[in-house]
């Protein structure tokens, strides 16, 4: 069996020896960037670690009736469908003469498999067989657990010690951060580009990893500079609370990296906070209230600084 892998001691992953490049066209990087993109385990990764998964994938032609995994062997790679339909079958008891066991599921032209085995250091637990022609992008063990796995750990590292410097979140235990901080996305926006729309309703909350927000409200067909707010800072939350549209527009300054959280995320761990949330909003109105007046039908200010 492989040995297994700790992300905390592995070295720094940017090692060129070891880092694997397999050369694209465009198209079949174009191809293979739309295959990923929908993948759970990917969702972790930023856009100069989804390159280098990309660099890494080598792609692999099968034919109908190809056993492309079997149950119990050693897991030596984690496989992406770009194209193509695969059963999968499990055999309940490995000393029976039944060769490939019972099917229990298949897929169509997307997906990924394999990766079970790489992250747990176990054997395979199915066998996958190719129904027709098709196209697979693979990564081996290593590589996919130098990128995918010490990604996914960094990422909860970073996003917890964001998630503490937030006083909001002081409410919420180290394990119920540990939650939130694997259930954010990280997003980049150019400069310039719309956060979040003035009316629209609201679905994520957002923490600012780097760079700088720029606030807005339209008053009387103009549209007004609240503020502007950086690193720590965290909106969106209060059109989540009271089903309100949003209140107010944000743009990014310069590039500007976000950590998302969806509302049902939201909604399964926030709950801790959400008394916090809610005696905050008079407070916003109060604030608002005295930027833009008393005749201001925006009731709440969801923006603010750490």
């Amino acid at each position: 069996a492989a040995e297994s892998f700790d992300p905390e001691k592995d070295s720094d992953d940017n090692n060129e020896e070891e880092r694997q490049i397999y050369p694209k066209s465009d198209s079949q990087r174009a191809r293979l960037t739309n295959a990923v993109k929908e993948i759970l385990l990917f969702r972790c990764l930023d856009e100069e670690q989804k390159s280098r998964v990309i660099d890494a994938m080598q792609e692999m032609k099968v034919k109908e009736g190809d056993v492309v995994i079997k149950q119990g062997d050693d897991g030596d790679n984690f496989y992406v469908i770009e194209s193509g339909t695969y059963d999968i079958y499990v055999k309940q008891n490995q000393s029976t003469e039944e060769k490939i066991g019972e099917k229990v599921g298949s897929y169509n032209g997307h997906g990924s498999f394999g990766e079970l085995a790489l992250m747990y250091n176990t054997s395979r637990a199915a066998s996958i067989i190719a129904t027709t022609d098709g196209i697979l992008w693979l990564m081996d063990r290593n590589t996919f657990r130098r990128i995918v796995l010490k990604a996914a750990f960094h990422k909860r590292q970073t996003y917890v010690e964001l998630l503490e410097d937030i006083p909001l979140l002081k409410e919420l235990s180290s394990y119920e951060r540990t939650n939130v901080a694997d259930a954010l996305q990280s997003r980049v926006y150019q400069d310039g580009a719309t956060i979040i729309s003035q009316g629209e309703t609201g679905k994520e909350m957002f923490i600012i990893e780097s760079g700088t927000v720029r606030i807005s409200v339209k008053e009387n067909s103009k549209e007004v500079e609240l503020s502007r707010v950086g690193k720590g800072a965290y909106f969106g939350e209060l059109a989540l609370i009271t089903k309100r549209p949003r209140a107010a527009s944000a743009y990014a300054v310069g590039e500007t990296k976000l950590a998302v959280l969806d509302v049902a995320s939201f909604e399964r761990l926030m709950g801790p906070c959400l008394k916090v949330m809610q005696r905050n909003i008079d407070t916003y109105e109060k604030q608002l209230t005295e930027l833009l007046g008393t005749n201001n039908q925006l009731k709440i200010n969801e923006f603010r600084s750490k």
